[in-house]
């Protein structure tokens, strides 16, 4: 039997936009279950914030899937920021604010993941608001860190940054996130800050970034049949 797979959303979404993701992937024979986020859970996390009740939640969820399925290791799914929360719970640093009790904030997972796959993933950050937090993950746990993980990160090629309409959004979005807006990307994150070093990095080209984006995201049928492989 395939491993149970958890799903956690993308910054400021919630757990109804990956019904969809979450419904192909039962069909497919992989038990799984979306982080039950909803859109207000990230207040909390607004303006830099420790995403600490994020990493909560994630928590419990894939407690209860290990005990649900018997299970000693799960597959994570990080879309978009949800891909480098879940790189801070499977490290095994203490992870805190200054307000923070730093010993009740270590996760340390990486025994229960097998495959962390990011989508859309950005990695890394020049934005004054994320940077304290992928800062933090940039230097305590480097590209690929833990060899036991098989990491996947999937990078969309569907709209490159210019100034000019229709591809200004993504050019601001791209200079905030790898301090380029020349470059291609899923019209939110740049191929650039999507992939790790020794990570399997993949590119999927006419993939838009957000499950509510119209046409194809990274949790569509075609999206999907070219990293779901990665979950066997």
């Amino acid at each position: 039997m395939p491993l149970p797979t958890v799903i956690l959303p993308g910054y400021l979404e919630s757990a109804i936009a990956y019904r969809q993701l979450e419904q192909s992937l039962q069909n497919l024979g992989f038990p799984t279950v979306t982080v039950p986020l909803r859109r207000r859970d990230w207040l909390p996390t607004l303006g830099g914030r420790p995403v600490t009740p994020i990493l909560w939640q994630l928590d419990r969820t894939v407690k209860q899937i290990l005990q649900q399925y018997d299970a000693t290791q799960i597959n994570l799914i990080g879309h978009s920021a949800g891909g480098w929360i879940s790189r801070i719970y499977i490290g095994e640093k203490p992870y805190s604010s200054r307000n923070e009790v730093k010993s009740s904030l270590l996760w340390q997972a990486h025994p229960q993941v097998a495959t962390l796959i990011t989508l859309g993933t950005p990695h890394i950050s020049q934005e004054r608001w994320t940077r304290w937090n992928l800062d933090f993950v940039t230097n305590n746990y480097p590209g690929a860190f833990y060899p036991k993980v098989r990491y996947v990160c999937v990078a969309g090629k569907t709209i490159f940054g210019a100034r000019q309409r229709g591809s200004w959004l993504a050019y601001s979005s791209y200079q905030l996130t790898c301090g380029k807006g020349n470059t291609w990307g899923d019209g939110i994150t740049p191929i650039e800050a999507a992939h790790l070093e020794g990570a399997e990095n993949l590119v999927i080209e006419g993939v838009r970034h957000s499950p509510r984006n119209p046409g194809i995201w990274y949790g569509s049928p075609e999206s999907l049949e070219i990293w779901v492989k990665y979950l066997v």
